[in-house]
């Protein structure tokens, strides 16, 4: 294309004089005069409303190039924000927490098969491994937080991360029972660790409502990763023999050899300040006596059962108690990624403070109850009203999950000692990890061996941690005012 002059498009463009150069119309702020090469309209260029106009030619409207640079743009901004962040920490934990969730897809697709299939391993056998494992992993996930403070964050991360691929890898070699069983704790256990580390070391590297961002992006980062790590596995799924498993499972190890890589890089001149000064400053309070802690810990594990309600309830919920198809498990699993992935930065935007951040819970609790409702509702009527409520179900499920993490969040950040902060962290994870262990075997108790009572008890106590947390922290800011 030749230079072309810059216009302000006008509702109805008629053929240009030959030779004509002249600015039909300037706005504020916009460029007086000069001729630009198509190449040159750069993606934060703010030229939605100009047309391009030809030397000699008809005048031409730039809505088409726009319209794929708009697209390009978004698509540039999105990879901006989430995946290459100025900041070197932030770059970093991007960056590992990308593998590691591409780890993750491809382990949580192939494993149960490889462990019964390829292993040999009963089903009951892997089931009892796999909880004696999750309560191993809710002490490692406390102990981690006090190693942080011990050596450091980083190097927790780094270590667990590594360790965990060596777990995975290690699953290859297992042939008994028992072997399993320590493998899987050293798996299990080692994740819930990095957990610990990683939010400790995003308490110490960012500040304010920086951490409850950088802790959604990443979460927006993992849910993605994961959802490609689904994709790539689908091909030793599809393939189904020994090899493709074997494969499969080598790269999940592999990856995360990759992710303790880039955190290797991360040097500590690259870390924050806040770091050495956390760990050398006087520690004021211990969590374990920070009562308050203690008592949105435990609320916060309750609420972090609706995780495992959503993977583990919700499919045999629909396959045993609806008339829906199967496929709608599928649909509403990814349904839940589109929702989490495009609002988790939204809902943390929206909990900076402690009381915000307590009314997120709250609000996460009343949602959880709506959801638990049109769950058991799900078990009536044809199968169309029945998909509808299952739908609806999944979409309030999801912004109680983007609310309750926003919020729980914002107060293990606010209400941790700033001198203690690994173990105050340590103490957080605690909670996720004990709502990720009871979860099975409260909605299995509930909600899929009673039915709608099941349904509405389990929404009931969804409520009422979402309620009490409320209170804590208006307690909590109130005390605080009138200490000041």
């Amino acid at each position: 294309m030749q230079p072309a002059q810059l216009k302000r498009k006008s509702s109805w463009i008629a053929p240009r004089p030959q030779g004509q150069h002249r600015l039909v119309e300037r706005g504020h702020r916009e460029a007086e005069i000069g001729h630009i090469h198509a190449e040159q309209l750069v993606p934060d260029h703010e030229a939605k409303g100009y047309i391009v106009s030809v030397v000699g030619g008809y005048a031409a409207t730039t809505d088409g190039m726009l319209l794929v640079t708009d697209r390009q743009s978004a698509a540039a901004g999105w990879v901006r924000r989430y995946l290459r962040p100025d900041d070197p920490v932030a770059r970093a934990l991007t960056w590992a927490t990308m593998t590691s969730s591409l780890s993750k897809g491809v382990f949580y697709s192939v494993s149960v098969l490889f462990f019964t299939h390829v292993a040999g391993f009963a089903a009951t056998t892997v089931g009892l491994g796999l909880t004696i494992a999750g309560a191993v992993a809710v002490a490692a996930a406390l102990a981690a937080g006090y190693l942080a403070r011990v050596v450091g964050a980083r190097r927790v991360l780094l270590a667990t991360t590594a360790g965990q691929g060596v777990a995975l890898v290690a699953y290859l070699l297992v042939h008994t029972p028992a072997a399993f069983v320590v493998v899987a704790c050293a798996a299990v256990g080692q994740q819930a660790m990095q957990r610990t580390a990683l939010t400790t070391m995003i308490a110490e590297s960012f500040t304010g409502p920086d951490r409850v961002e950088m802790r959604a992006r990443l979460r927006v980062v993992t849910n993605a990763f994961i959802g490609v790590g689904t994709a790539l596995a689908a091909v030793a799924l599809v393939l189904d023999t020994k090899l493709a498993y074997l494969l499969a499972m080598l790269a999940t190890g592999a990856l995360l050899f990759v992710s303790a890589l880039l955190l290797r890089r991360l040097g500590r001149s690259a870390e924050r300040t806040a770091t050495d000064r956390s760990r050398t400053a006087v520690v004021r309070q211990s969590p374990l006596r920070d009562r308050t802690y203690l008592a949105i810990t435990g609320l916060y594990a309750v609420m972090s059962m609706q995780v495992g309600m959503l993977t583990v309830g919700v499919p045999l919920w629909v396959a045993g108690s609806t008339k829906a198809p199967p496929a709608t498990i599928a649909a509403l699993l990814a349904l839940n990624t589109v929702i989490v992935s495009l609002l988790q930065v939204w809902a943390a935007r929206g909990a900076k403070t402690i009381r915000s951040a307590g009314r997120a819970v709250a609000g996460a609790g009343t949602l959880l109850t709506l959801a638990c409702g049109l769950y058991a509702l799900s078990a009536y009527g044809t199968i169309a009203v029945v998909v509808v409520m299952l739908t609806l179900a999944t979409v309030a499920h999801s912004l109680a999950e983007i609310l309750s993490e926003a919020g729980s969040w914002t107060l293990a950040f606010e209400l941790a000692d700033p001198a203690n902060v690994g173990a105050y962290q340590g103490v957080s994870q605690t909670g996720a990890a004990l709502g990720s262990m009871l979860a099975p075997l409260v909605v299995t108790a509930t909600a899929l061996a009673h039915g709608w009572p099941g349904w509405i008890l389990l929404g009931a106590l969804f409520l009422l941690a979402g309620s009490l947390t409320m209170a804590l922290v208006r307690r909590q800011v109130d005390g605080s005012l009138l200490s000041a």
